[in-house]
């Protein structure tokens, strides 16, 4: 006898096709509207190139518009320039042509206000795509310099760190901003789970939307032991357990042998057949990177150390440092090479 799939089930089916369409449907009016702007950008950059009309023509298509559509929104003076810049900034970037119709036109706003680089604002389109940043998303992430400090992670002068960050897919981060937890800076560890956990949302956006947590104080049975990890998540692209460890000090060496512990019990009880090993962040106040190499040096668990910010780090100071590895980085190459 076959089963009856009950009403509720069907009819969520249907409910599943009409967001589909609609999802279909913002899309294709998001191309097609990114591309009107492209091309206005387009002819209002060329019409400006010539003498006759010189830089007076985008101020006098604005008034045309106000005059004889002042119902037509985004077309005043700023909104056209923004236009031109678009088309200008573009035009001959090659690897930007499949991305830009897959924004909205407020986070290219945003990306094209705020990103000072081409290569920085290739990386917050393609973190729009993947992630499905909102507006306030991707401006939390610009503000919070999450390129820099991306960028800065990907540049570790430590073997064994390099090991970690390569054990662990680089998704990763040498230093994250919880601006949003709203503690004191003398915050105690119960009291740092507590508001992430209630600022999960946030939390997740700033490690990683293909985070899924599990849960809080999660237990594990060594022997006759109970122990507990502060914070458990899933990540899909790893397809592994994470197990976070929360420290509100610096880094101490004998963190890596707990997290040690905690990672061969997930692996044994708690990882299922077709996952990879589980993998740990230790996520500290401070760290001193030197005691961090010899730490991991001698572990076999794919562990990440990490620093905390409770406030947005200065972005001007990020980018300075940033400098400064891209030019000894380099200088090693060119040393390398002569």
């Amino acid at each position: 006898m076959n089963d009856v799939i009950p009403y509720s089930e069907q009819f969520q089916k249907i409910v599943d096709i009409i967001d589909s369409a609609r999802e279909r449907a913002y899309r294709k009016v998001n191309e097609e509207l990114i591309l009107m702007y492209r091309d206005i950008g387009e002819y209002i950059s060329k019409q400006s190139e010539n003498a006759e009309y010189g830089d007076a023509f985008v101020q006098k298509l604005a008034d045309f518009f106000s005059e004889n559509y002042p119902d037509l929104k985004g077309f005043n003076r700023r909104g056209l320039y923004r236009m031109k810049q678009f088309y200008e900034l573009y035009k001959d970037e090659e690897k930007v042509s499949p991305l830009v119709t897959q924004l909205s036109w407020t986070n290219h706003l945003k990306i094209m206000s705020a990103c000072k680089t081409m290569d920085e604002r290739i990386f917050y389109m393609n973190m729009c795509i993947k992630e499905r940043l909102s507006k306030r998303e991707l401006a939390r992430q610009i503000d919070s310099g999450y390129y820099e400090r991306y960028m800065l992670s990907q540049n570790s002068l430590s073997p064994a760190i390099e090991q970690s960050k390569k054990a662990t897919g680089n998704v990763f981060l040498d230093s994250y901003v919880l601006d949003f937890l709203d503690v004191p800076e003398t915050v105690s560890e119960h009291d740092l789970q507590k508001s992430i956990i209630k600022n999960l949302k946030d939390f997740i956006l700033e490690i990683g939307k293909d985070f899924t947590f599990i849960g809080e104080e999660y237990r594990v049975q060594v022997g006759n032991h109970d122990y507990y990890i502060d914070l458990l998540f899933y990540h899909r692209g790893l397809s592994c357990l994470v197990a976070f460890e929360l420290k509100i000090g610096e880094f101490k060496p004998e963190y890596v042998g707990k997290m040690n512990l905690y990672l061969e019990a997930l692996d044994r009880e708690v990882k299922k057949e077709n996952e990879n090993p589980s993998v740990g962040v230790i996520l500290c106040a401070s760290k001193d990177d030197e005691v961090v190499e010899f730490a991991l040096s001698r572990s076999l668990s794919p562990t990440m150390v990490s620093e905390y910010n409770l406030k947005l780090i200065d972005k001007k100071l990020l980018q300075k440092k940033l400098k400064e590895y891209i030019e000894l980085a380099e200088t090693s190459t060119d040393a390398s090479e002569s």
